[in-house]
């Protein structure tokens, strides 16, 4: 078994030991009514974009997401919280560095000997949630269940998900599509886009990633047979029907749609298989991006 798929299969443990920890770390995490960005690279910002929908919708205040080296530094927020698994990625460093002393930080990140726990006000450390690969899985969804469980969004119901999207067998005849789509709406939509990075960068896949709706403004042209088109969350009306005309096979979302992703994980570790790809060495890429002078 490789590292992603242990630490994909160690999920549903972590998730729910992250909403039994979330209330002792509220303070740091944002109170309502607070404007907030939250910020992170590449799986980090992604899981960021899903926490920004979830706290606005909720109703809890104005919430943006951004990449770490495109935060808007002319605006004005009471807290950022910034998403690092290594704790050492470059952009969000200098990120904190730029705000310390100006606006309140935190930091959520599984590494606590690394300089983030310096260059920021308050941390949480989900050291037990860390990783070995460079493909990240837990981490990710765990500070994204962190999140959820602040803001009263998490359920029991989302770990008994978890479980079933490690037990089902993935749907028939996936590992041979040559094209894969994600697809979600309001918070589902960083889920989307983190989906289609799994499968790049642990399978090399051709793989797309849309708000839902944005789906039949172009990018459903790509759509025939050989492809797949995978919902994540609840689907517009017909866009089922749509996929399927084209010849594509369309993949519906029956769990709690953070338990959908792992179903995304586990066919990425799939295809990188049938590609005759480990999914532990994923190409170019390292577990932190750190940039030199």
């Amino acid at each position: 078994m490789t590292h992603v798929e242990e630490e994909l299969a160690g999920q549903p443990e972590c998730w729910a030991r992250a909403a039994a920890e979330a209330p002792d770390h509220a303070e740091a995490l944002s109170a309502p009514g607070e404007r907030v960005a939250f910020v992170g690279c590449g799986t980090s910002y992604f899981m960021a974009q899903s926490a920004a929908a979830l706290r606005e919708g909720a109703g809890q205040g104005e919430t943006d997401a951004f990449a770490a080296s495109e935060f808007p530094h002319g605006r004005a927020y009471d807290r950022v919280v910034a998403l690092s698994r290594s704790g050492t990625t470059t952009e969000v460093l200098e990120l904190l560095a730029e705000l310390k002393g100006r606006t309140p930080t935190t930091a959520i990140t599984a590494d606590p000997r690394t300089p983030v726990m310096d260059a920021t006000d308050a941390v949480v450390v989900l050291d037990w949630a860390d990783e070995r690969s460079v493909v990240q899985t837990r981490f990710a969804t765990t500070a994204l269940t962190l999140l959820r469980a602040h803001l009263g969004l998490h359920t029991d119901q989302v770990v008994a998900d978890a479980r079933a999207a490690l037990a089902a067998p993935l749907p028939e005849g996936l590992t041979d599509r040559a094209q894969f789509t994600f697809l979600g709406r309001g918070w589902t939509v960083g889920l989307a886009h983190e989906a289609a990075l799994k499968m790049r960068e642990a399978a090399q896949a051709w793989t797309e990633s849309y708000p839902a709706m944005e789906y039949r403004h172009g990018p459903i042209s790509i759509t025939t047979e050989g492809t797949a088109t995978w919902m994540l969350g609840e689907a517009p009306e017909g866009l089922a029907e749509q996929v399927r005309a084209t010849g594509g096979t369309w993949v519906a979302g029956a769990l709690d749609p953070l338990a959908e992703l792992i179903r995304a994980q586990r066919l990425a570790v799939a295809v990188a298989r049938s590609r005759g790809l480990d999914p532990d060495l994923p190409r170019h890429l390292t577990r932190s991006v750190i940039l030199t002078p």
